[in-house]
């Protein structure tokens, strides 16, 4: 978990720098996304911080081109009880005058009247270029302007120069050197949610349930969600299926309901394609599983149930952390600064050139376009080809003449409290270690279940559907290792286990801790020793997030937005 600053520290760095004098103004434009009421608010808040008017400019461009009651000097408490708002209460709209000179020239003398020469853009790459188009015209503007009479020499000297930072609010993921935009984690449970309930129904019928996903140019969403709820298949304009695929299908299709599995997940961005440029329509998968295979099939369109609701937790710190750095990044803008563009990468907000970024969007429909898929999908980033390369893993199991003979086998066991994840975190760890042709051993209730040998090998198909339950499936307790050393050597002699995963919350870390300060004694010790944080208190040395903390954040986030709209507008606050 990161070491949080010291608040004097903090303090001491942004003494440094002084909004005094300067005007900052925010809007949203394009699609709206869960999220952007947090950027808007940590622009307005930390604007106001360091002494800086902020103005909101409402309906986007078009309320930058109308002036008037549109852009408005926006307050500490008028962005109160905006956090845990869905969409944009700021509004959002399509301005074709935008894209106009004329437009452009009006959206400036709007701004020059109340001297805001700092904007904070949030939306997709369509905005974030029309803001840098914006900034590249804006002396000319000017001169235009003084021109007309407009302004005068005076307005053309203090406002000499537009800063331009933007912030990427979509929920389809789908601009180019941010890991992460604002919206997308949001509709990711969105998705997941709707997949949960369906997969009830589905296992009662025994049906195949096909779900398209927003996503017409980039497969962000499908690909994510396919990979957080163990779907069966999945198709992205990205990476389209090669010819035969069908055949290919639905020979998978028949073979997991061989094996007794109840049920079938598709995964469909809206602009699927195939090799030849085809679309891939739900329906047309549908006819066909129907058609070849008989199946109870069904299809559901999740549309804009994706856009909606509160944000999660996460959109919602990733907005908050994005727009403080937005407000950093323009008072630290000098005449010659480039715009900027504020990314996720790793675990930190950073700044990136903004036009670099937009071309690099560009490049991958190009790409896309040319049939260069590979490409597409190495433009999309790391993140996005790791899950690619993640989903092909877990999802397609060699036959075992197919796999390669390695005599190692692998303890997998639970310690510590339950925490949301950890079965998914199992169910990789089988399937991976059954891929590279190792034998993988399920170890019962922790280190208690390890020395009493509640021990048995797990098959690829034993953790099928393990990704969308919670606690742990194996059992976890929250026993040391300890005082029963001898009893896990001998166990590990038994089963002769080559490597140890663990997976856990902090009495994991103290274990392996302690098993690996009695390889001494213990030659059954002295082998790999793996710990993967899982524990919803975040206090894994090391590690920036455990596996289920989101999801307690999540759920401490619902429960504390639920509580402040039931309370009586007397009272002052809700104790969580």
């Amino acid at each position: 978990m990161a070491v949080a600053p010291k608040r004097q520290d903090t303090r001491k760095f942004f003494e440094n720098l002084s909004g005094e004098g300067k005007s900052i103004a925010v809007l949203t434009s394009g699609g709206d996304a869960q999220g952007m009421n947090g950027a808007v608010r940590a622009v307005v808040r930390m604007g106001i911080y360091v002494g800086a008017k902020v103005y909101f400019i409402h309906e986007g461009y078009q309320g930058m081109v109308d002036g008037g009651d549109n852009i408005q000097e926006a307050t500490w408490e008028s962005v109160s009880s905006m956090l845990q708002v869905g969409g944009t209460v700021i509004g959002s709209a399509r301005c074709k005058d935008f894209r106009t000179r004329e437009g452009r020239l009006k959206a400036a003398h709007n701004l020059v009247k109340l001297n805001i020469t700092n904007m904070c853009v949030i939306g997709g790459d369509g905005s974030l270029t029309g803001a840098n188009l914006f900034r590249e015209e804006w002396s000319s503007l000017l001169d235009e302007l003084l021109q007309q009479g407009l302004i005068d020499n005076e307005a053309v000297v203090s406002n000499s120069v537009l800063h331009i930072v933007g912030m990427v609010g979509s929920i389809d993921n789908d601009f180019c050197g941010t890991d992460m935009t604002i919206g997308t984690d949001s509709a990711l449970h969105r998705i997941i949610e709707v997949v949960d309930a369906i997969m009830t129904t589905a296992q009662s019928h025994q049906r195949t349930f096909v779900l398209e996903v927003m996503g017409r140019h980039c497969g962000y969403l499908a690909l994510v969600s396919a990979l957080a709820c163990g779907a069966d298949w999945v198709f992205i304009p990205e990476m389209p299926p090669e010819d035969g695929w069908e055949d290919n299908m639905c020979h998978k299709l028949s073979e997991n309901r061989a094996e007794r599995k109840r049920l079938n997940i598709i995964i469909v961005a809206e602009g699927a394609i195939d090799s030849h440029n085809k679309a891939i329509t739900p329906d047309y998968i549908k006819d066909l599983v129907v058609s070849r295979l008989g199946f109870d099939t069904r299809v559901t369109i999740l549309g804009h149930v994706q856009r909606g609701g509160t944000p999660s937790a996460f959109d919602r710190i990733l907005a908050s952390r994005m727009g403080v750095e937005a407000v950093l990044a323009l008072l630290e803008a000098s005449a010659t600064t480039p715009a900027c563009v504020v990314s996720l990468v790793g675990n930190q907000a950073v700044r990136l050139p903004l036009m670099e970024c937009v071309q690099m969007t560009q490049e991958v429909q190009k790409a896309m376009d040319e049939k260069k898929f590979d490409e597409a999908v190495r433009l999309r980033g790391r993140s996005f080809e790791h899950n690619l390369a993640t989903y092909r893993l877990l999802s397609y199991h060699k036959a075992d003449g197919e796999l390669p003979h390695n005599a190692f086998n692998v303890a997998v066991l639970n310690v510590g409290a339950p925490a949301a994840g950890m079965n998914g975190a199992v169910r990789s760890a089988v399937r991976v270690g059954i891929a590279e042709g190792h034998r993988v051993f399920a170890v019962s209730d922790g280190f208690e279940g390890f020395y009493k040998g509640q021990i048995k090998e797990i098959k690829w198909g034993d953790v099928g559907g393990w990704t969308g339950q919670g606690g742990s499936l194996l059992g976890t307790k929250r026993t040391l290792p300890g005082k029963h050393l001898d009893k896990i050597a001998e166990q590990m002699r038994i089963h002769n286990i080559n490597a140890l995963l663990v997976i856990g919350g902090f009495e994991a870390y103290v274990g392996l801790l302690e098993l690996s300060s009695a390889r001494d004694k213990y030659n059954e010790f002295c082998v790999p020793m793996v710990m993967v944080p899982a524990t919803v208190s975040n206090n894994i040395p090391g590690s920036d997030l455990s596996i289920g903390a989101d999801t307690a954040l999540n759920a401490i986030t619902d429960v504390s937005v639920a509580a402040l709209y039931s309370q009586p507008a007397r009272y002052h606050g809700v104790f969580v």
